[in-house]
């Protein structure tokens, strides 16, 4: 039995006789072969590929024309706080998930809604994040990973719950809010809930009955490999959540989760490295036997969770080829690991950002030394940079395999001051251990003119190509593509933005009615080139505008509200 969960009905709006839906073709099942070879026309996960470069192919947008993009639709989803999942498209099908665990489908090229679906959620449910990041798609199903720690499969013409299967139990302070991961017949997910005293693990469910195929913690129990690193209990309550879904190898059939921090806080409170907090874990996806790791740094003591899935990239070094995985990691280094069938490699990391907690990094390794003065703990106060919400936080990079840039979405001269306290564990309250700090905690580099950046990396070279800086902080998930473009939103001015990829140079902005934090996608129909990305501020951008404007003596504002915007060049059908 799980606590005081009950039985949760779908409460729908089927429109399936409309006219959105009859002006559709026959819906076309997302195979493993499809998943495996995405075409380009689509977008059918959450970050495009089961390498995680966030790019699309498509070309017919590019920067000698981006400067036409004019809207096509937009669609209010009647919800506030923070919308951060893409649309994922199957062939004119579009699939946005919100906060509070909706599930819209649309006709991607008229934005007509088909049909919603309405997760009915606990009255006691308590989301520290409301939020979620996206469905997954196999066979005729939609798979939406909810914040009730419910796994449920979908009709995708219907939007009818075919089933749901609890994951864990939200009254011990589990949820979830990442995309599903479809592969290998399984769909799995992480969950969330570190900063309430769980246990975190990845688990993977069999496509069509929701039986379950495996599940691994994240934290090893005593006897197991790394349990040594966790003192007494500590490992039954230590968080190590995942939030972000996962890379996928399927020539290895390894799947790669980011692992967030330990809990509580403070590293003091959990001496040990603490393994598999802050980490890269590599699990079979057959079995979840988790085959390999690299921690990116050991007891955190900065709320620096490495949930971000690494990008899966080949790169060169000393004119051999490497089988990699680039990371830009919260803690404010760009990490370059080798992935093997039973092991992962450290190549090599520097700072993207202002980092000053490192003091060296042992080069065969990877293993940072602290300056010690930075490291926060019970009863003890440090300042650090970058701040709590790191280099880069949750928002994923992109990665365009043509030109061999990276872009990564950055936070600049934003610093933190935390301080940690003795924490209880008691299920369903927060245990995280922190104190409050005399500073409040956030602060700003003296003199500095910007925080927000979007960088651009070359990741055989190691050079840092361009940087185009913002005034504001930057939340914005980004969308590499073929025709030399970046599309990036995140600042609190609510612009959706297109770079040059080659240069940083603003081609294109458009202002939305909110801030965006949601991942841009591309897609075609009918040989027509769509750019698409959810606005909704909230959650962690918000709370971050609310320390600047404390900081600053400011009051500044981001209107709320959900809303999907979708754009194209200006069009004349073929007749």
């Amino acid at each position: 039995m799980f606590g005081k969960m009950k039985h949760l009905l779908v409460c729908g709006m089927l429109a399936w006789g409309s006219a959105a839906a009859r002006d559709l073709p026959p819906y076309h099942p997302v195979s493993d072969e499809r998943l495996l070879n995405p075409e380009p026309r689509n977008w059918l996960m959450y970050r495009g590929s089961y390498d995680s470069h966030g790019y699309s192919s498509l070309d017919q947008i590019d920067a000698g024309n981006v400067g036409q993009l004019e809207l096509v639709w937009s669609f209010a989803t009647g919800l506030r706080e923070g919308h951060q999942a893409p649309p994922i498209v199957n062939d004119g099908y579009m699939y946005v998930t919100t906060p509070q665990n909706h599930v819209l489908a649309l006709n991607a090229a008229t934005g007509e809604l088909i049909w919603r679906y309405a997760r009915f959620l606990p009255d006691d449910l308590q989301q520290m994040h409301p939020t979620n990041r996206g469905v997954a798609l196999y066979g005729e199903r939609v798979y939406m990973a909810t914040v009730d720690a419910y796994l449920i499969s979908l009709d995708a013409l219907t939007g009818e719950l075919i089933w749901e299967v609890p994951v864990e139990d939200y009254y011990n302070g589990y949820y979830m809010t990442l995309a599903p991961l479809a592969a290998d017949g399984k769909i799995m997910v992480g969950v969330s809930g570190g900063e309430w005293g769980i246990r975190g693990f990845v688990a993977a469910y069999d496509a069509m009955t929701g039986e379950e195929a495996w599940k691994t913690y994240t934290i090893p129990a005593p006897g197991e490999p790394g349990s040594e690193s966790w003192p007494g209990d500590s490992w039954q309550t230590g968080g190590v959540p995942v939030w972000l879904t996962g890379s996928y190898d399927p020539e290895l059939n390894l799947t790669y989760w980011g692992t967030g921090n330990g809990g509580p806080w403070t590293g003091d409170a959990r001496p040990g490295d603490n393994l598999y907090a802050t980490s890269v874990i590599a699990l079979d996806a057959g079995s979840g036997e988790l085959r390999a790791h690299h921690q990116y740094h050991w007891n955190d003591s900065w709320d620096w969770d490495e949930v971000s899935a690494p990008l899966l990239i080949d790169f060169e070094r000393d004119g051999s080829t490497i089988r990699g995985m680039v990371h830009p990691g919260r803690n404010g280094y760009l990490w370059f690991l080798d992935r093997g069938p039973d092991a992962i490699g450290f190549v090599d990391a520097w700072p993207y950002v202002y980092q000053d907690v490192f003091t060296g990094i042992d080069p065969e390794t990877g293993r940072p030394e602290y300056d010690m003065s930075k490291k926060p703990g019970i009863d003890y106060q440090a300042d650090f940079c970058p701040s709590l919400w790191g280099g880069k936080d949750w928002p994923p990079a992109a990665f365009n395999p043509a030109t061999r840039l990276l872009f990564i979405p950055a936070n600049e001269n934003v610093c933190s001051s935390l301080v940690g306290e003795e924490a209880r564990y008691v299920p369903g309250r927060t245990f995280t251990g922190r104190g409050e700090a005399d500073n409040g905690g956030f602060l700003i580099r003296e003199g500095a003119e910007h925080i927000g950046e979007l960088q651009a990396w070359n990741v055989d070279t190691g050079e840092e190509v361009w940087t185009a800086t913002f005034e504001s902080h930057n939340w914005g998930p980004v969308l590499a593509t073929a025709g030399e473009l970046v599309f990036m939103g995140g600042t609190n001015d609510r612009y959706f933005r297109a770079f040059d990829a080659g240069s940083g140079e603003i081609l294109w902005r458009y202002p939305t009615s909110s801030g965006i934090t949601g991942v841009p996608v591309s897609f075609a129909i009918d040989g027509r080139q769509y750019i698409a990305v959810q606005s909704g501020w909230g959650v962690d951008a918000e709370r971050e505008q609310n320390s600047i404007n404390r900081v600053r003596g400011a009051s500044f504002y981001v209107p709320q509200g959900g809303s999907i915007w979708v754009f194209a060049l200006p069009w004349e059908p073929a007749p």
